[in-house]
């Protein structure tokens, strides 16, 4: 929306214009809270919930009693209550209670009862005193649901949902007098006036309104308090105030008071040291008549140009008002994710730890998560030079280890910013390296202003969990030789700046402030805008660089209070005394990624790099032994994640964090066997999704088929009793006559509709994604048993997987013919299309030679025709690389050659490319700014893992055979060869190479320590085996291209 400019009405045609007042429109009540039977307590798994009357306003009230009880659960009162909304309206109710800071949500629900609507306030904090709570129309917002028409115009019922937040645990909230109030805006307002305590001369207030920056009001010089008020004629909402002074003549002090009569007022900002300008006022939500500005004592006259009331958009959120002010500053001064174009980042963190900082694209450094970023301007030849005066380059040492850099160059000079992470984890710390070289030929003065601003590097266009951008500074100082920001020493220059200067918002020309020669070290700013720069002037010889160094601590864990902050400082200075130097980080990182090794040709390198930094990117999301596909978004455990990234991790050596993860996890497990989709510090997450407990079970069978601990094994064995059990439960409350015809047919038998499948979140739906890991997760019991001795109920899980089986392929095949489709399909209900999905039938769950051959074929052709004319297509928006999964698929299909195009495609969309990772969303064109999920993603980094390690080896389930090489490219077996070394596999560490020399190639494949059942195949690349070769070792034999081997060690020699 426009920003509403008053001093434009001045332009416009009088009006002939009577106040005409807004009608009185009467309240309703739709509950007044007198009877709680009306109401019903609503609770997810593991939570207690109940409802009563208690006293309230007047008369009754209603009470929800709840415990969350350790989980990620809500608790409800809901009842039904069909309400035809007006055009505009607001509902209200009084509200008290006793609880900690937990969400809080409104909801409203349709007739249907698929499409929800809420008023959402998140960590909402109740008092023990009553309250109104109004919520307006615009701040209802669509939740969920298959509607098309996402405009509130009636519900069927209604909701007061606390879901855990910041604290569970238990309380009570207390509600009455459930109002509904239609709003009926006045046709026409008259244009505002503007009165003053004083003027000079022909300065008179009303030029504040006249849209000319020429002309201004002044007050008289006899520096007493001056006074500006303005009266909008009517109550009006808006969003935030600037304020064009006039030149030389700003006030250092005002406030800015708002009154709905003129009589009563409300002080909402205190302006303690302004320093001219345009003073821009975030003012969310507001609703007045009058606006006055009061200025005690200037000393002097003061002038104003121009008064601009801006609109509810301008306050909409501190983002909004941020990307407000961007608009008219000059490019570089603020990020770029508030000019609406995308920005990328990774992370920096030490392996396990619960804090991360991110570095962006352009070098700014996040300390830690929703904390202020830390970000670079370089003065030369008297410019300030930002991100988008810069060339812009990227890199990680080694090319893969996680320690990224940002590299600016100018013709002038050259900045780089390097990051990485110290310590263990709880202690982590961030180093960031700062490296000014001059690039010229001759001598040149710099200033290198290491600014400390209030936004993250996550930016506003990432909402989920963890919202993006603004990160409020209320209070920075600097003191005892480190930056404090809210009283928390968070910056620690090792090497001292030689000033350090900080601003308020009102004083805050963006770059320029930075030009000021002196300022405060301490400063206040309620609007929580604060910014300071420690700044260090350098002089350097041609060719010369310097490096500066900042200690910053990744968690802020100091309490707050008088002494806190030296306290800080000396605690840090001490444990910092013997630093951890660039090169030990380097090599520890080593240690972790390299147990296995991809010796690959030199134009393919970038796949092993991309393969060790993406494992990197894995221990790093991790929190303690909790695997998390990301840092901000995704700081949450699901089971899904960390079972398929678990996969990645045991082929690649880190047996242990796997293990670990489902040490953390099973406690988690539901008493009923129901496996939870997700955990968070809050708990386990009581939303049913169905693929849980298969995703369980195949964890728990793969860690002991890597690992052949037996003890772990059999300390899960209660574990994977209860979630057969539940799996069993869930599919038999399908198996009814009600499902055995008609349009239900092809639900019987399969589990429960759910929205474990992220397509399926705006209405739960029966889909193969969860029936697939359903089947894995029978045949992993199955495995489970049979090596615990347990035969009783081996042969109970074999009997169970073999009716689900048969319904699930009875299910499909019904599905099909229902949509008449040639596809195997993603859900029963929709015959849609989801090859991506489908992938897990083959991998990880091995049904790759149970699937019907047509479909199965049909089903990913599909997939290839729409991924080559995406190749071309200009019209599509986005994707998300979980994609690499059909590489897996591909391999198994044995579509080599198509498969090299996939890896071709998505590696080309690593952003930055020399960052090695990808966001959970790809957008078609890079600078479209859109919410990417996180980034690193985890689970992207582990599905690429997976499918990139396919190509190497992956066992055939159907014939217990390891396959080798059948993703590798054919160009490999002429020219230069590979090598792979340590590769875990469920049968040993696995380690062969292919050699090219002296014009012949060898095969050579190491011992394994134990052969597998179907023995080894090699897939050789080409349309037949190689000529004239001669098996020197072992034992093989050729079916079509594949090579069986069931002797090790093994060679086989070729011409090249």
């Amino acid at each position: 929306m426009k920003a509403l400019r008053w001093a434009l009405l001045l332009l416009l045609p009088a009006l002939a214009w009577a106040a005409e007042q807004a009608p009185q429109l009467q309240v309703r009540y739709l509950d007044e809270m007198e009877n709680a039977a009306e109401w019903q307590a609503l609770a997810s798994d593991g939570v207690d919930a109940s409802v009563h009357n208690a006293k309230g306003v007047q008369g009754n009230a209603l009470v929800l009693e709840f415990n969350l009880n350790n989980t990620a659960g809500y608790a409800a009162a809901t009842r039904k209550l069909p309400v035809q909304l007006p055009q505009d309206y607001e509902i209200s109710f009084w509200m008290r209670g006793e609880a900690g800071r937990n969400h809080f949500e409104v909801k409203f629900v349709d007739a249907s009862g698929d499409n929800v609507w809420w008023f959402r306030r998140p960590n909402f904090q109740v008092t023990g005193d009553w309250q109104q709570i109004r919520i307006k129309r615009r701040q209802i917002e669509f939740a969920w649901g298959p509607t098309n028409d996402r405009t509130l115009k009636s519900f069927a019922g209604m909701e007061f949902v606390v879901a855990a937040g910041q604290d569970g645990g238990k309380g009570n909230l207390w509600f009455d007098r459930l109002a509904l109030k239609p709003v009926q805006k006045p046709s026409q307002v008259p244009k505002p006036t503007v009165t003053a305590s004083s003027q000079e001369g022909s300065n008179v207030a009303a030029r504040v309104l006249d849209g000319q920056a020429r002309t201004a009001w002044q007050s008289d010089a006899s520096g007493n308090d001056q006074t500006l008020q303005l009266d909008l004629q009517a109550v009006q909402e808006f969003g935030g105030l600037e304020i064009d002074w006039t030149p030389q003549l700003y006030a250092q002090r005002y406030t800015i008071e708002l009154s709905s009569d003129g009589k009563a007022w409300n002080k909402v900002r205190t302006i303690e040291a302004g320093n001219g300008g345009r003073d821009s006022h975030l003012l969310p939500e507001s609703e007045a008549r009058f606006i006055r500005l009061t200025m005690p004592k200037p000393g002097r006259a003061v002038g104003i140009s121009e008064l601009h009331v801006r609109d509810l958009q301008f306050g909409a959120s501190p983002n909004a008002f941020i990307e407000s002010l961007a608009k008219d500053a000059r490019r570089g001064c603020y990020p770029r994710a508030y000019s609406n174009e995308q920005t990328y980042w990774t992370i920096i963190g030490v392996d396990g730890d619960t804090e991360e900082s991110m570095l962006s694209e352009d070098g700014a450094l996040e300390v830690r998560k929703g904390s202020f970023s830390i970000e670079p301007f370089v003065r030369v030849r008297d410019k300030w030079l930002t991100w988008a005066d810069m060339s812009i380059r990227h890199s990680l040492a080694d090319n893969y280890l996680p320690i990224p850099s940002v590299e600016w160059k100018h013709s002038d000079v050259m900045v780089t910013t390097t990051a990485y992470s110290v310590g263990e984890p709880g202690k982590g710390r961030t180093e960031a390296v700062y490296t000014v070289r001059n690039p010229t030929k001759s001598r040149r003065q710099y200033t290198l202003a290491l600014t400390v601003r209030p936004f993250q590097v996550n930016p506003p266009a990432q909402f989920l969990n963890t919202a993006g951008g603004v990160s409020p500074i209320q209070e920075l100082a600097f003191e005892n030789g480190a930056v404090s920001v809210d009283r928390i020493a968070s910056v620690l220059p090792r090497t001292p700046p030689q000033s350090f200067r900080a601003v308020t918002l009102a004083a805050d020309t963006p770059c320029e402030w930075l030009a000021a020669p002196s300022g405060p070290t301490k400063i206040t700013d309620e609007s929580g805008f604060a910014s300071g720069a420690l700044l260090y002037t350098l002089d350097l010889a041609a060719g010369e660089s310097q490096e500066i160094i900042l200690d910053l601590p990744q968690h802020a864990g100091a309490p707050r209070g008088e002494g806190s902050i030296g306290e800080r400082q000396q605690q840090l200075a001490t444990s910092s005394q013997a630093p951890m130097t660039k090169a030990e980080v380097e090599q520890q990182w080593r240690d972790k990624l390299n147990r296995v090794e991809l010796i690959l040709p030199k134009a393919d390198q970038k796949l092993y790099d991309t393969l060790r930094t993406s494992l990197a990117h894995v221990l790093i999301n991790r929190d303690g032994p909790a695997i998390q596909p990301g840092s901000r978004s995704y700081e949450r455990s699901w089971i899904r994640d960390g079972a398929m990234t678990s996969e990645m991790l045991l082929r690649m050596g880190h047996e242990d964090v796997a293990k670990e993860f489902l040490a953390w996890f099973a406690p988690y497990q539901f008493a009923n066997g129901k496996v939870p989709c997700c955990v968070d510090r809050r708990g386990a997450d009581p939303v049913p999704e169905n693929d849980s407990g298969g995703e369980f079970l195949f964890l728990i069978d793969e860690i002991y088929r890597y690992t052949g601990d037996e003890q772990l094994l059999r300390s899960m064995w209660p574990a994977v009793v209860k979630a057969v059990e539940y799996m069993d439960k869930l599919r038999l409350s399908e198996r009814t006559p009600e499902n055995q015809q008609g349009d239900r047919a092809a639900f019987f038998g399969l589990m429960p509709a759910s929205i474990s499948h992220e397509g399926y979140s705006a209405k739960p739906m029966h889909s193969y994604w969860d029936n697939f890991w359903a089947l894995g997760g029978y045949e992993a019991s199955i495995r489970i048993a049979r090596a615990l001795k347990e035969k009783k109920q081996m042969y109970a899980f074999i009997e169970s997987r073999d009716q689900f089986r048969s319904d699930l392929y009875r299910s499909l095949n019904i599905a099909m013919r229902t949509h008449k489709i040639d596809y195997l399909p993603g859900a029963a209900e929709l015959g849609d299309f989801d090859a991506t999905s489908t992938t897990i039938a083959l991998a990880p769950v091995g049904e790759t030679q149970m699937l019907p051959p047509n479909e199965l074929q049909a089903t990913f052709e599909r997939y290839w025709q729409h991924f080559v004319e995406r190749k071309t297509d200009t019209t599509w928006d986005a994707y998300t690389p979980y994609e690499w999964r059909n590489l897996g698929a591909f391999i198994r299909l044995r579509w080599r050659d198509r498969g090299e195009d996939l890896i071709e495609f998505f590696m080309n969309d690593r952003r930055p490319v020399e960052w090695n990772q990808w966001a959970e969303v790809v957008g078609r064109e890079p600078r479209k700014s859109r919410f990417i999920g996180d980034m690193p993603h985890g689970w992207v980094a582990s599905d690429y893992g997976r499918s990139l390690l396919d190509m190497f080896a992956y066992e055939r389930q159907a014939d217990e055979t390891l396959v080798l090489m059948a993703g590798v490219p054919e160009a490999w077996t002429r020219k230069e060869g590979f090598e792979v070394r340590n590769l875990r596999t469920p049968f040993g560490p696995l380690s062969y190479s292919l050699k090219i020399e002296d014009g012949k190639g060898t095969l050579h494949i190491e011992p394994l320590k134990q052969m597998p059942v179907g023995g080894i195949a090699v897939s050789w690349p080409g349309e037949a085996p190689p000529k004239n070769h001669s098996i020197q070792k072992g034992f093989g034999r050729w079916l079509g291209t594949d090579l069986r081997v069931n002797e090790l060690p093994f060679t086989i020699v070729f011409p090249r």
